[in-house]
């Protein structure tokens, strides 16, 4: 009996330290960009056992340094709700439930993770599709949706995401495939560098495969209808139109 009250003495501790030090990185990510991510420290580590030099390249920039052509594409591409749901999409997740039901069999399978979840799994923790890593990205995209502004969490993930091997945000994946800054990109480019995201290491948007570059004409339709409401500072006319 004492030995089980100490087990759950000492879990309830442990359970504590783990939701005070979350919400506290959370709150300070919020004005503190993060130097590092789990997934860069990965990716040299796997580079580092193969014998090979993949190496961080990550410029971070303000979110108004970053076309919002590329914004438009990016929530078009990976989360077209952004702006109304509260992390989690359930209308996407409903879709790609039953369509893996379908295709699960074939290897044809979808995620529905918003853009705040990848945000989380980049930021606070690992790759992986195991249940511990799921039920811990969702407890982190509630921190974030409750503690920051959808001008952060976008912010955060244009400048953290993996764009190519090495390759780490909108400023280095511009500058990597198409040499300018990310505030230049035009719509085509943008498009391309959005058509990329699902699998960033195995896709490159300046040589495109047919496959990639119908993805991106779609996308790139798509994202002529995206509001960016408000992320961005915008001129009196933009600005209406951002608020319809």
């Amino acid at each position: 009996m004492a030995r089980g009250l100490q087990i759950v003495r000492w879990a309830s501790i442990a359970a504590a330290v783990f939701v005070v030090g979350s919400v506290l990185s959370v709150l300070a990510c919020r004005w503190i960009n993060p130097p590092v991510t789990p997934l860069m420290l990965m990716r040299l580590a796997q580079g580092a056992v193969h014998w090979r030099w993949v190496g961080i390249d990550q410029r971070w920039v303000p979110l108004d340094q970053v076309s919002p052509t590329l914004l438009r594409a990016v929530i078009a591409a990976e989360d077209a709700h952004f702006f109304t749901h509260w992390g989690v999409d359930l209308d996407a997740l409903r879709k790609a439930r039953a369509w893996n039901a379908r295709h699960e069999r074939q290897g044809r399978v979808r995620g529905a993770s918003t853009i705040t979840m990848q945000a989380a799994r980049n930021v606070f923790l690992w790759q992986g599709r195991t249940y511990v890593r799921k039920t811990l990205e969702l407890w982190f995209t509630a921190l974030m949706e409750a503690m920051w502004s959808k001008r952060r969490i976008l912010e955060v993930y244009v400048n953290v995401i993996e764009w190519g091997p090495g390759v780490y945000g909108a400023q280095a994946a511009a500058w990597r495939y198409f040499h300018v800054p990310a505030s230049r990109l035009d719509p085509r480019q943008a498009a391309l560098l959005a058509a990329a995201l699902p699998n960033p290491l195995t896709r490159n948007p300046a040589d495109p495969t047919p496959f990639l570059d119908a993805r991106a004409s779609r996308i790139a339709r798509r994202a002529a209808l995206v509001r960016l409401r408000g992320v961005v500072p915008a001129t009196p006319r933009k600005r209406f139109a951002a608020t319809r």
